[in-house]
C-alpha cells in the first residue's frame, strides 16, 4: 500500500514537471483571455461531467467568492448546478444539449467558455464549445494528452500530458487555481493577499 502511494505521488509530480516545462505559455494565454473577459464585464462559463463538473463548480466558486484576496466577486457560472434546467433539457432535448442550451440562453459575445473533459470527446461539452464559437465566445479547452475533438474547437487548448483520468483531473484543478490566482491579481492589484486565514475564519484586516 505504501508503495502504491509513493508511486502515485511520483506519477503526479512527473506530470506537474512536464506541465511546467511545456504548458506555461498556454496557461498564461488562457489567463489573459479570462482577465480581458472579466475586465470588460463578461462572464466565465464553465462546464464538464462528473469530476470535471465538480472542477467547474470549484473554479466558479473561487472567482465568485475569493481565491487569495478579499475583493468583490467576479462573474463565473458553472453550467452544471441547476438540476431543474439540466433535467428539463436532458428530458426534452437529450443529454448532449444540457450545456449548449444553457449557453444559448445566457452566453454573450465577449464571455468565455471553460470546457473540461479529460478525453476531449464528451459530446455535451463539444456541443457547448461549437455553440460558443458560433456566438463569438472564446473557448478554453482543458483535456488530457491529445485533446480529442475539443482541441480543434479551442482558442486555447490546455492538455495535461497524461492518459490517466485522475492524474488529468489533478492537473486541471492545478491549472484552474493558477487561472483564478492570475485573474484575481490582475483585476485587483491594489488588494493585498490576506494573511492566510483558515477556512471559516474572518480574514484579518
Amino acid at each position: 500500500m505504501t508503495g502504491r502511494v509513493r508511486e502515485a505521488l511520483r506519477e503526479s509530480a512527473g506530470i506537474f514537471k512536464a506541465m511546467s516545462d511545456t504548458m506555461t505559455a498556454e496557461i498564461a494565454q488562457a489567463a489573459e483571455i479570462i482577465i480581458a473577459c472579466l475586465k470588460s464585464g463578461g462572464t466565465l462559463l464553465c462546464c464538464g461531467n462528473g469530476g470535471s463538473a465538480a472542477d467547474s463548480q470549484h473554479l466558479a466558486a473561487e472567482l465568485g467568492g475569493k481565491f487569495y484576496r478579499v475583493r468583490p466577486g467576479l462573474p463565473a457560472i458553472a453550467l452544471t448546478v441547476n438540476s431543474s434546467m439540466l433535467t428539463a433539457i436532458g428530458n426534452d432535448f437529450g443529454f448532449d444539449e444540457v450545456f449548449s442550451r444553457q449557453l444559448e440562453a445566457i452566453g454573450r459575445r465577449g464571455d468565455v467558455l471553460l470546457a473540461l473533459t479529460t478525453s476531449g470527446n464528451s459530446k455535451n461539452v463539444l456541443e457547448a464549445a461549437r455553440l460558443a464559437r458560433e456566438r463569438g465566445l472564446k473557448v478554453i479547452g482543458m483535456t488530457g494528452r491529445g485533446g480529442g475533438r475539443l482541441k480543434a474547437l479551442s482558442d486555447v487548448w490546455l492538455g495535461v500530458p497524461s492518459e490517466d483520468t485522475p492524474r488529468i483531473q489533478e492537473g486541471h484543478i492545478a491549472i484552474g487555481h493558477l487561472l483564478c490566482e492570475l485573474a484575481e491579481a490582475a483585476i485587483f492589484p491594489e488588494i493585498k493577499d490576506p494573511a492566510g486565514p483558515l477556512d471559516g475564519e474572518t480574514p484579518r484586516a
